[in-house]
């Protein structure tokens, strides 16, 4: 049995690191989401990274993060 040619390889390949690259961003916007409950519920970015044992900054950033994704894909899907 021959190996796949290279290119079909490097295709399968890129094929998968969409496919990763895809469900990671949708778990950074439900970790997003979990945390803005947890603000809710908590009070501060800060009482929530507490209780995470993280830095508020960390917790500040994937928010921010999230935030400016959700802007760019407003703006993309304007009329």
């Amino acid at each position: 049995m021959e190996p796949k040619p290279w290119r079909d390889r490097v295709r399968d390949e890129e094929e998968l690191l969409a496919q990763l690259n895809q469900a990671a961003s949708e778990a950074a916007t439900r970790r997003a989401q979990a945390l803005r409950d947890g603000v809710e519920e908590l009070g501060t970015i800060a009482a929530v990274a507490r209780d995470l044992g993280r830095s508020w900054q960390a917790v500040d950033q994937a928010l921010k993060r999230d935030q400016q994704k959700a802007s760019r894909k407003d703006a993309t899907t304007t009329e």
